[in-house]
């Protein structure tokens, strides 16, 4: 897909992979509409990327939330050609001392936030695909931790394993309708994810820009063709 001038929905868009998908997307030329709960931190994502980047303040486990969001994007754009569920958090804990809310939590960010995005999303990409013969894209990012399960990592693993599912399912089911749907597995990345998940992470983590990197050489693939997955992993592990 050539970016210029398309339509792209980021959420987690305030910082670390949401910003650096955001500034990716507007460097190509993409109108970008950043999803978040902190509005400081978007307005700050829009002072360093300009008026290519408007801000949309967003709890996307708040289904109303979400649709309210869509509508605006479709009321100020008319259109939607990309959407990046990349929102996210982790807690992790043994399973007979995670915090029932700690779970809950992770399941409406991870895994349902990503299902109400999709939602809004797809109808509006239906009606391009009717009229343009091409619908658009849906890069939802999960991780390796929905590839491979870790003790303490249950809650997230679940939230992660079901992205990876739901991904699958979502790509089968909207390829008729010109909509393609791709499921990123990065590893460690240099984020605030494991500071705020109180755990340590990898010292050798990747540079939050090459993940972008990547998902942007996803999104600019020809329309004939599908890249459905895509993991990226560090170089080097531990100290």
């Amino acid at each position: 897909m050539d970016l210029h001038d398309k339509v792209a929905v980021v959420t987690g868009a305030s910082r670390g992979l949401g910003r650096a998908f955001s500034a990716a997307l507007v460097g190509a030329g993409a109108r970008v509409f950043g999803l978040a709960r902190s509005e400081g931190g978007l307005r700050d994502v829009q002072a360093a990327l300009g008026d290519r980047f408007t801000p949309v303040e967003c709890d996307v486990a708040d289904r109303a939330a979400v649709e309210a969001a869509f509508a605006h994007v479709e009321a100020a754009a008319g259109r939607l050609d990309v959407l990046v569920n990349n929102a996210g958090l982790g807690r992790f804990a043994a399973v007979d001392a995670l915090d029932p809310a700690d779970w809950h939590v992770q399941v409406d960010t991870n895994l349902s936030g990503v299902f109400f995005c999709t939602r809004a999303a797809v109808p509006l990409m239906k009606r391009q695909h009717a009229a343009e013969g091409f619908g658009g894209h849906i890069v939802n990012v999960a991780s390796v931790a929905g590839l491979i399960g870790n003790p303490n990592f249950a809650a997230y693993n679940a939230t992660k394993f079901g992205v990876r599912g739901f991904s699958e399912a979502a790509m089968k089911e909207l390829r008729p309708h010109g909509i393609k749907v791709t499921c990123v597995y990065p590893g460690s990345v240099d984020t605030r994810f494991f500071e705020e998940a109180g755990t340590p992470g990898n010292p050798h983590a990747m540079h939050p820009e090459d993940v972008a990197a990547t998902v942007l050489h996803v999104l600019q693939t020809p329309p004939g063709y599908l890249i459905s997955e895509v993991v990226m992993r560090p170089m080097k592990v531990g100290g």
